[in-house]
């Protein structure tokens, strides 16, 4: 068992590493399969061993985690307790219990043992499970397994924190060129953001109770869909590819890219699913000078341009430049008839192409 544990490093930084571990642990106490389960957010997501892998997925699928029996002894589990089937249910429970019968006997599996770790504030367990000819888990099984527990809540608390700071490096760099970036978890709900980001968000596009609001309706029902995809599929699935185009009132239209987490980033302890990059969410400020040889605008017109393509109002814009009200309109009017838009957004839209 300890050169197992001595291997658990390996999952901080990997988490493509835990079905390899895993499968050491079943050697070591002389098991079959082994799954991650955690106590309240259940997510068919979880690192398994292959031996695990259909059974999981009909474990999920048919909802038996909402009805394991087994989650009882999840409260024991967290108090450093190692659980058996025997400690929660009598042997006529076992034998008549449907979870059981449709889900463990089909796959050859019929006994367990749960190990409870940490991590953060997530209770987590790995079940271990061992067929009928293996027999039940017992006192020197239990001793045994009991060594796990304090290095799996030491690798899940720092799988954690290594994934969290692969997330950041990830946004930063993207911030770094004043590109608008956040991160969104296998819930659908944003895991961080990036200064780019914060600062481009308005009325909008934003964040309201951790989860991204977009008041263009089309583009929220695409962005919708894009989580009920990532909520029902694995995390090794494609992500669509498609960006969305996210229109606004007066501002430029911002496009939504979705990029996939890898590497340390997608720790299960944290949930990373997604990256989704905003361009244009904060318009660059373009030269006046720039709109003007592309459309041949006046110096005037495309001063004011420039002003409405940074996110200013025609009022804010006459105001700065000093100029009334009816004198920006005109020139709006004018900027309208050289570049062959008609409406502010449209206008905007177009000079915005040169950032």
């Amino acid at each position: 068992m300890s050169k197992v544990i001595d291997r658990f490093g390996e999952a901080a930084v990997d988490p493509a590493a835990w079905p390899a571990i895993m499968d050491d642990i079943c050697r070591a106490v002389g098991a079959s399969a082994a799954v991650l389960l955690q106590s309240d957010v259940r997510t068919p997501d979880v690192p398994r061993t292959q031996s695990m892998d259909e059974g999981t997925q009909l474990y999920f699928k048919e909802g038996w985690h909402l009805s394991d029996p087994r989650a009882a002894g999840f409260p024991r589990m967290m108090s450093g307790e190692i659980v058996t089937d025997h400690d929660i249910l009598t042997p006529e429970q076992i034998r008549s219990d449907p979870m059981y019968n449709e889900v463990l006997y089909p796959f050859g599996l019929q006994w367990f043992a749960g190990v409870g770790f940490w991590a953060g504030s997530a209770a987590w367990a790995l079940a271990i499970q061992r067929t009928g000819h293996e027999g039940p888990f017992e006192a020197g099984d239990k001793r045994l397994l009991a060594r796990l527990a304090p290095r799996l809540t030491e690798t899940a608390t720092l799988s954690t924190a290594v994934g969290r700071v692969a997330l950041t490096s990830m946004t930063d760099v993207l911030g770094r060129v004043r590109q608008a970036a956040l991160v969104i978890d296998r819930r659908g709900m944003v895991l961080s953001t990036n200064a780019a980001a914060d600062a481009g968000f308005d009325e909008e596009i934003r964040i309201r109770d951790r989860q991204l609001f977009l008041r263009d309706k089309k583009a929220a029902a695409e962005l919708d869909q894009l989580i009920d995809i990532i909520r029902s599929t694995p995390d090794t699935a494609a992500l669509p590819a498609a960006p969305m185009v996210v229109r606004r009132t007066a501002k430029p239209p911002v496009v939504i890219r979705v990029l996939p987490v890898d590497g340390a980033a997608c720790s299960v302890f944290l949930g990373a699913r997604m990256m989704l990059v905003l361009s244009n969410l904060t318009p660059r400020t373009l030269e006046p000078a720039l709109i003007s040889q592309v459309f041949d605008l006046t110096s005037a017109e495309s001063r004011l341009v420039s002003l409405l393509a940074s996110g200013r109002s025609l009022d804010e814009a006459a105001q700065q430049l000093r100029i009334a009200r009816e004198t920006a309109r005109n020139q709006l009017k004018s900027a309208f008839s050289k570049t062959g838009t008609h409406r502010q957004a449209e206008l905007v839209s177009l000079v915005s192409q040169l950032a």
